[in-house]
């Protein structure tokens, strides 16, 4: 009998459509010899692949402006203790902004016992701050996460504003020591690793997968642009600073196609 692996998403609100839940549902199936239980948590399922499972969003009880100004719908909402009828069995959370390069099994079979995994920031120097892209529980390990954010949501978000992985990642400290990390070389950020590191020169060079992480299985998309932007070019500036189009710019990224679908 085949092992199954619970992997797991959240779509909510219009930042995402439907193509990007199929698409990293279709790229998680591509990429693992095992079988798969894929759960999306959302509001909306139209134009969701028919084989994914539908959860409804885990409820925060907690004032509505904390559910919907901030991230924590996914870093505190999600440790829910019996996260979609899940309760005791372990989940591996993928952002939908991801781009999966390669072979998946070893990540599925990394975990040992119930311990907690998660990407070590890129941005952030020492081992205290996860980057929440990738992180893998097993549900009813991270409960008390929620409780207190249910309990203390001004006083988080004094803290950590809309810092939402910082938030989870002190809890699990708190709680176990220390955070357990993928291997390195298991992921990158398209932003710091693919994308020229010269600002300017990004008007004439693609972006590159790079050669340097041995066994590479998923490409980030933190931030802008997301998947379908570096496809096409595009970079978003949220602000009016024209200046920043010096570096905060990609040309058309040939390769995503390959691989996102």
């Amino acid at each position: 009998m085949k092992k199954v692996f619970n992997v797991i998403c959240i779509k909510w609100g219009t930042a995402y459509p439907s193509e990007y839940v199929n698409n990293l549902y279709s790229m998680i199936k591509r990429n693992t010899s095992y079988e798969i239980n894929f759960y999306c948590f959302t509001e909306d399922n139209k134009k969701l692949d028919k084989n994914i499972i539908i959860k409804p969003l885990p409820i925060l009880n907690t004032l509505d402006e904390y559910k919907t100004k901030y991230a924590y719908r996914k870093e505190a909402a999600l440790c829910d203790d019996n996260l979609g009828d899940l309760i005791g069995q372990r989940v591996f959370f993928l952002d939908l902004d991801v781009v999966i390069t390669s072979n998946l099994d070893d990540l599925f079979t990394y975990p040992e016992n119930d311990k907690f995994y998660i990407i070590n920031d890129w941005n952030t120097k020492g081992n205290h701050i996860g980057q929440a892209s990738c992180y893998s529980w097993v549900v009813g390990t991270l409960g008390y996460i929620k409780i207190y954010f249910e309990k203390n949501p001004k006083e988080v978000i004094d803290q950590y504003y809309t810092a939402s992985q910082e938030y989870l990642s002190s809890k699990v400290i708190e709680k176990y020591g220390k955070l357990n990390f993928w291997p390195e070389d298991w992921f990158c950020s398209f932003r710091f690793h693919c994308l020229n590191k010269i600002g300017p020169l990004r008007h004439f060079f693609e972006a590159k997968i790079p050669t340097d992480r041995e066994g590479l299985k998923v490409i980030v998309f933190h931030g802008d642009p997301n998947p379908k932007e570096a496809s096409l070019g595009i970079w978003k500036l949220k602000k009016k600073q024209p200046w920043k189009r010096l570096y905060k710019v990609c040309k058309p990224v040939t390769w995503i196609e390959k691989y996102w679908y």
